[in-house]
């Protein structure tokens, strides 16, 4: 048993839309005409210093906040026309971090991505139960299931909450920051599991400070500074040497392998 995409969206189409998109703090513009497209079954990673506008961004995308002016469309459809819970069974959020009050287990953490599709139903079906079992074997935490998420690690807690965004059976993913306070093995982890998802036709749409993560993970590549696009595409073509050192104000070099493996970006040693 799988969660299938729905058949009507095709690999590498649009599935969330940006145009003209601005945004105000009251009288300070934090967001300047913003244009964007995130297709099915590829990982389009944001980067950009802090106060850059990536999260205000994902607000307003996920209807936290109204903008200014300009559009979102998602699957071709306004933001304006989704509803909180018909919004919720299309798309998932995966915070930076997550401070669960009770003591949840992760199955009941991972039961909360099946509530847009609940209805008044207070019990999970048969088939949630379902998603459940492969949502939670397919990241790796199937063991997990009975555990409390306030005794695991940071990598577990992580994986936990990309296995409740993949309950909710969206075709599109927000994540902000998903690799940032977990070791180097962890981070692997996650990357490795967001890849298999969007090899399932899941658009992913990620924030993310490692200009090596997006390099050698993420299909495309959105440079944010100071609230405007700097640059998109391939992230080959996006993260040059002059883009990044510009972005962070250091001296910053691309190399790659004696064997003409993965690029990677360091940061220049004292002259």
């Amino acid at each position: 048993m799988a969660c299938e995409r729905p058949s009507s969206i095709i690999p590498g189409e649009t599935v969330l839309s940006i145009r003209a998109l601005n945004f105000s703090y009251g009288n300070r513009q934090t967001l300047f005409d913003i244009n964007l497209d995130v297709p099915a079954g590829r990982i389009t990673g944001l980067l950009g210093p802090n106060g850059s506008g990536k999260t205000t961004l994902f607000r307003c995308c996920l209807n936290f906040l109204k903008p200014s002016s300009g559009q979102i469309s998602l699957f071709n459809k306004p933001l304006s026309s989704f509803t909180p819970a018909h919004l919720a069974q299309h798309v998932a959020y995966v915070p930076q971090q997550h401070q669960l009050t009770f003591p949840f287990t992760v199955r009941e953490v991972v039961a909360m991505g099946r509530n847009p599709h609940k209805g008044l139903r207070l019990s999970l079906s048969r088939r949630d139960s379902e998603v459940l079992e492969h949502v939670m074997d397919r990241v790796g935490i199937a063991h997990l299931g009975s555990r409390v998420c306030s005794t695991l690690s940071g990598g577990q807690r992580q994986l936990a909450l990309i296995a409740r965004a993949l309950a909710q059976n969206a075709e599109l993913i927000f994540l902000d920051e998903p690799t940032s306070s977990l070791d180097f093995s962890n981070q692997l982890t996650v990357w490795e599991t967001l890849i298999s998802i969007a090899a399932n036709n899941v658009g992913i749409i990620i924030c993310c400070h490692d200009p090596n993560h997006i390099l050698w993970f993420c299909d495309n590549a959105v440079v944010l500074k100071q609230g405007r696009v700097q640059a998109c595409g391939t992230p080959a073509q996006t993260l040059t040497q002059s883009l990044l050192q510009d972005l962070y104000g250091r001296r910053i070099s691309m190399a790659k392998k004696n064997d003409g493996g993965q690029p990677f970006i360091y940061m220049e040693g004292r002259s």
